[in-house]
Protein backbone atom coordinates (compact mmCIF):
# COMPACT_ATOMS: atom_id res chain seq x y z
CA UNK A 1 0.00 0.00 0.00
CA UNK A 2 1.48 3.25 -0.61
CA UNK A 3 1.19 6.64 1.74
CA UNK A 4 -1.69 8.89 0.85
CA UNK A 5 -0.37 12.22 0.09
CA UNK A 6 -3.75 14.09 0.24
CA UNK A 7 -3.07 17.75 -0.66
CA UNK A 8 -6.12 19.00 1.54
CA UNK A 9 -7.97 16.48 3.54
CA UNK A 10 -10.09 14.08 1.61
CA UNK A 11 -8.70 15.41 -1.70
CA UNK A 12 -5.31 13.64 -3.67
CA UNK A 13 -4.23 15.35 -6.46
CA UNK A 14 -3.01 12.40 -8.70
CA UNK A 15 -0.17 13.83 -10.58
CA UNK A 16 1.13 15.23 -6.89
CA UNK A 17 0.28 11.54 -5.72
CA UNK A 18 2.36 10.15 -8.77
CA UNK A 19 5.39 12.54 -8.48
CA UNK A 20 5.14 13.16 -12.14
CA UNK A 21 2.87 14.21 -14.55
CA UNK A 22 0.07 12.22 -16.11
CA UNK A 23 -1.81 14.72 -17.68
CA UNK A 24 -4.02 16.61 -16.26
CA UNK A 25 -5.51 17.73 -13.06
CA UNK A 26 -7.13 14.44 -11.81
CA UNK A 27 -8.78 15.05 -8.43
CA UNK A 28 -10.20 11.99 -5.70
CA UNK A 29 -12.24 13.20 -3.44
CA UNK A 30 -13.30 10.42 -0.90
CA UNK A 31 -14.94 9.79 2.26
CA UNK A 32 -16.13 6.98 4.37
CA UNK A 33 -16.18 4.07 1.91
CA UNK A 34 -17.21 6.42 -1.28
CA UNK A 35 -14.69 8.18 -4.03
CA UNK A 36 -15.13 9.97 -6.74
CA UNK A 37 -12.75 11.41 -9.87
CA UNK A 38 -12.59 14.80 -10.99
CA UNK A 39 -11.58 14.26 -14.91
CA UNK A 40 -9.38 11.37 -15.56
CA UNK A 41 -7.61 12.40 -18.78
CA UNK A 42 -5.77 10.91 -22.14
CA UNK A 43 -6.76 7.42 -22.17
CA UNK A 44 -3.37 5.68 -22.23
CA UNK A 45 -2.75 6.68 -18.76
CA UNK A 46 -5.98 5.39 -17.11
CA UNK A 47 -4.94 1.76 -16.68
CA UNK A 48 -1.41 4.22 -14.62
CA UNK A 49 -4.30 6.15 -12.65
CA UNK A 50 -6.23 3.06 -11.64
CA UNK A 51 -3.62 0.75 -10.32
CA UNK A 52 -2.45 4.57 -8.03
CA UNK A 53 -5.74 4.49 -6.54
CA UNK A 54 -5.60 0.70 -6.00
CA UNK A 55 -2.49 1.18 -4.34
CA UNK A 56 -3.49 3.94 -2.60
CA UNK A 57 -6.12 1.03 -0.98
CA UNK A 58 -9.43 2.78 -2.64
CA UNK A 59 -11.83 -0.15 -3.32
CA UNK A 60 -12.52 0.32 -7.01
CA UNK A 61 -15.72 -1.08 -6.70
CA UNK A 62 -16.48 1.96 -4.46
CA UNK A 63 -15.91 4.76 -7.01
CA UNK A 64 -19.23 6.66 -6.94
CA UNK A 65 -18.59 8.44 -9.96
CA UNK A 66 -16.47 10.08 -12.40
CA UNK A 67 -16.70 13.64 -12.98
CA UNK A 68 -16.46 15.50 -16.36
CA UNK A 69 -15.10 19.22 -15.40
CA UNK A 70 -15.92 19.65 -19.52
CA UNK A 71 -15.76 17.81 -22.21
CA UNK A 72 -12.18 18.34 -23.99
CA UNK A 73 -10.12 15.88 -25.27
CA UNK A 74 -6.80 16.27 -22.79
CA UNK A 75 -10.19 15.58 -19.66
CA UNK A 76 -12.20 13.25 -20.79
CA UNK A 77 -10.69 10.87 -23.40
CA UNK A 78 -10.07 8.11 -21.04
CA UNK A 79 -13.84 7.92 -19.21
CA UNK A 80 -15.18 5.37 -21.74
CA UNK A 81 -11.77 3.11 -20.63
CA UNK A 82 -12.25 4.12 -16.80
CA UNK A 83 -15.78 3.79 -16.34
CA UNK A 84 -15.55 -0.07 -17.82
CA UNK A 85 -12.74 -0.67 -15.69
CA UNK A 86 -14.25 0.38 -12.63
CA UNK A 87 -18.04 -0.60 -13.25
CA UNK A 88 -19.27 3.35 -12.46
CA UNK A 89 -20.91 6.33 -14.28
CA UNK A 90 -20.39 9.33 -15.71
CA UNK A 91 -21.09 12.95 -14.26
CA UNK A 92 -21.16 16.06 -16.45
CA UNK A 93 -23.14 18.75 -17.50
CA UNK A 94 -26.22 18.41 -19.90
CA UNK A 95 -24.02 20.54 -22.64
CA UNK A 96 -21.52 18.00 -22.44
CA UNK A 97 -23.31 14.82 -22.78
CA UNK A 98 -24.09 15.11 -26.37
CA UNK A 99 -19.90 15.79 -27.50
CA UNK A 100 -19.24 13.00 -24.92
CA UNK A 101 -22.10 10.55 -26.35
CA UNK A 102 -21.11 11.01 -29.54
CA UNK A 103 -17.33 11.47 -29.14
CA UNK A 104 -17.74 14.65 -31.08
CA UNK A 105 -14.03 14.95 -32.31
CA UNK A 106 -14.04 18.82 -33.39
CA UNK A 107 -15.84 20.14 -30.26
CA UNK A 108 -13.72 18.27 -27.96
CA UNK A 109 -10.16 19.27 -29.70
CA UNK A 110 -9.60 15.88 -31.24
CA UNK A 111 -9.10 16.87 -34.35
CA UNK A 112 -7.09 20.75 -35.19
CA UNK A 113 -5.88 19.63 -38.63
CA UNK A 114 -4.35 23.00 -38.92
CA UNK A 115 -2.09 21.18 -36.47
CA UNK A 116 -2.01 18.32 -37.58
CA UNK A 117 -3.66 16.60 -34.36
CA UNK A 118 -5.91 13.80 -34.77
CA UNK A 119 -6.76 11.34 -31.65
CA UNK A 120 -9.57 9.32 -30.63
CA UNK A 121 -12.20 10.13 -28.66
CA UNK A 122 -13.96 7.33 -27.72
CA UNK A 123 -17.81 7.91 -27.49
CA UNK A 124 -19.42 7.25 -23.26
CA UNK A 125 -22.62 7.36 -22.21
CA UNK A 126 -23.74 10.01 -19.47
CA UNK A 127 -25.89 8.55 -16.73
CA UNK A 128 -25.60 11.69 -14.18
CA UNK A 129 -26.73 15.60 -15.35
CA UNK A 130 -25.65 18.14 -13.01
CA UNK A 131 -26.46 21.94 -13.25
CA UNK A 132 -25.50 25.43 -11.33
CA UNK A 133 -26.35 24.56 -7.91
CA UNK A 134 -26.98 20.86 -7.94
CA UNK A 135 -25.22 19.23 -4.97
CA UNK A 136 -22.51 15.91 -5.14
CA UNK A 137 -22.18 14.04 -2.62
CA UNK A 138 -18.96 11.09 -1.60
CA UNK A 139 -19.57 10.24 2.06
CA UNK A 140 -20.72 13.18 3.94
CA UNK A 141 -19.03 15.86 1.54
CA UNK A 142 -21.25 17.85 -0.51
CA UNK A 143 -19.86 19.24 -3.40
CA UNK A 144 -21.67 22.31 -4.54
CA UNK A 145 -21.82 22.65 -8.64
CA UNK A 146 -21.47 25.91 -10.12
CA UNK A 147 -21.52 26.26 -13.89
CA UNK A 148 -18.38 28.89 -15.15
CA UNK A 149 -19.08 28.91 -18.97
CA UNK A 150 -16.65 30.73 -21.01
CA UNK A 151 -13.73 28.06 -21.69
CA UNK A 152 -16.34 25.80 -23.07
CA UNK A 153 -20.22 26.12 -22.47
CA UNK A 154 -19.84 23.08 -20.37
CA UNK A 155 -17.16 24.11 -17.99
CA UNK A 156 -18.31 23.09 -14.73
CA UNK A 157 -16.20 24.25 -11.05
CA UNK A 158 -17.38 22.57 -8.01
CA UNK A 159 -17.01 23.51 -4.22
CA UNK A 160 -15.89 21.85 -1.58
CA UNK A 161 -15.42 24.54 2.06
CA UNK A 162 -12.69 26.75 1.21
CA UNK A 163 -11.79 25.06 -1.94
CA UNK A 164 -12.71 25.42 -5.66
CA UNK A 165 -11.85 23.02 -7.88
CA UNK A 166 -11.88 25.41 -10.41
CA UNK A 167 -11.48 23.34 -13.86
CA UNK A 168 -9.97 25.48 -16.79
CA UNK A 169 -11.03 28.84 -15.46
CA UNK A 170 -7.76 30.17 -14.74
CA UNK A 171 -4.26 29.21 -13.77
CA UNK A 172 -1.73 29.89 -11.11
CA UNK A 173 0.19 32.10 -13.46
CA UNK A 174 -3.09 34.17 -14.58
CA UNK A 175 -3.44 32.30 -18.25
CA UNK A 176 -7.08 30.91 -18.46
CA UNK A 177 -8.18 28.00 -20.76
CA UNK A 178 -8.30 28.09 -24.24
CA UNK A 179 -10.97 30.33 -26.16
CA UNK A 180 -11.88 28.97 -29.25
CA UNK A 181 -15.24 28.67 -30.85
CA UNK A 182 -15.47 24.92 -31.90
CA UNK A 183 -16.12 24.37 -28.23
CA UNK A 184 -18.41 26.90 -26.88
CA UNK A 185 -16.13 29.64 -25.87
CA UNK A 186 -17.67 32.71 -24.79
CA UNK A 187 -15.66 36.03 -23.58
CA UNK A 188 -18.53 37.60 -22.13
CA UNK A 189 -19.64 34.57 -20.19
CA UNK A 190 -15.94 33.84 -19.07
CA UNK A 191 -15.78 37.20 -17.34
CA UNK A 192 -19.00 36.56 -15.70
CA UNK A 193 -17.45 33.56 -14.15
CA UNK A 194 -13.99 34.77 -13.54
CA UNK A 195 -15.80 37.55 -12.21
CA UNK A 196 -17.77 34.78 -9.47
CA UNK A 197 -14.89 33.23 -8.88
CA UNK A 198 -13.24 36.64 -7.60
CA UNK A 199 -16.20 37.69 -5.85
CA UNK A 200 -16.30 34.14 -3.73
CA UNK A 201 -14.99 33.87 -0.08
CA UNK A 202 -13.08 30.28 -1.58
CA UNK A 203 -9.61 30.38 -0.04
CA UNK A 204 -7.86 28.05 -2.97
CA UNK A 205 -8.18 27.25 -6.31
CA UNK A 206 -7.79 23.95 -7.81
CA UNK A 207 -7.21 24.06 -11.54
CA UNK A 208 -7.49 21.51 -13.82
CA UNK A 209 -3.72 22.17 -15.27
CA UNK A 210 -0.59 23.34 -13.21
CA UNK A 211 -0.46 23.48 -9.18
CA UNK A 212 -3.10 24.53 -6.92
CA UNK A 213 -2.98 28.11 -5.87
CA UNK A 214 -4.46 30.65 -3.04
CA UNK A 215 -7.03 32.83 -4.42
CA UNK A 216 -5.46 36.22 -5.65
CA UNK A 217 -7.97 39.08 -5.90
CA UNK A 218 -5.89 41.15 -7.57
CA UNK A 219 -4.47 38.24 -9.60
CA UNK A 220 -8.31 37.57 -11.24
CA UNK A 221 -8.72 41.25 -11.37
CA UNK A 222 -5.82 41.41 -13.36
CA UNK A 223 -6.84 38.47 -15.74
CA UNK A 224 -10.82 39.86 -16.46
CA UNK A 225 -9.36 42.99 -17.46
CA UNK A 226 -7.21 41.10 -20.22
CA UNK A 227 -10.09 39.00 -21.05
CA UNK A 228 -12.48 41.86 -21.31
CA UNK A 229 -9.93 42.81 -24.06
CA UNK A 230 -10.21 39.28 -26.05
CA UNK A 231 -13.58 40.73 -27.23
CA UNK A 232 -11.39 42.82 -29.92
CA UNK A 233 -7.99 40.65 -30.25
CA UNK A 234 -7.36 37.50 -31.95
CA UNK A 235 -3.90 36.70 -30.46
CA UNK A 236 -4.62 33.52 -28.06
CA UNK A 237 -5.55 30.24 -27.59
CA UNK A 238 -4.21 27.07 -28.96
CA UNK A 239 -1.81 29.22 -31.08
CA UNK A 240 0.53 29.36 -28.09
CA UNK A 241 4.04 27.82 -28.96
CA UNK A 242 4.44 26.51 -25.24
CA UNK A 243 4.06 27.58 -21.60
CA UNK A 244 6.34 27.81 -19.17
CA UNK A 245 3.89 27.32 -15.88
CA UNK A 246 4.02 23.62 -16.80
CA UNK A 247 7.92 23.29 -16.98
CA UNK A 248 7.58 24.94 -13.29
CA UNK A 249 5.16 22.85 -12.40
CA UNK A 250 6.74 19.36 -13.36
CA UNK A 251 10.14 20.85 -11.90
CA UNK A 252 7.50 20.40 -8.22
CA UNK A 253 5.88 17.60 -9.01
CA UNK A 254 9.07 16.01 -9.24
CA UNK A 255 10.59 17.53 -6.04
CA UNK A 256 7.84 17.39 -4.34
CA UNK A 257 7.59 20.46 -3.38
CA UNK A 258 4.89 21.37 -0.42
CA UNK A 259 2.13 24.06 -1.65
CA UNK A 260 3.35 27.52 -0.91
Amino acid sequence: MLERKPVFPNVIEMNYQAGQILGCNVYLIYDQSEWILIDIGFEDTVDEIVELIRQLDFPLSQCKTLVATHADVDHIQGLAKAKQLLRTTVTAHPLAAEPLRTGDRLKTFAVIEPQKIDMEMPPVEVEHLVVDGDTITVGDLKLEVWLTPGHTDSQLSFRLGNLLFSGDNIYRDGCVGAIDAHHGSDIPAFVKSLQRIRDSDVEWLLPSHGPIFRKDDALLDRTIARVESYSHMTDFGTCAVDWPLMDEWEREIAEGKPLA
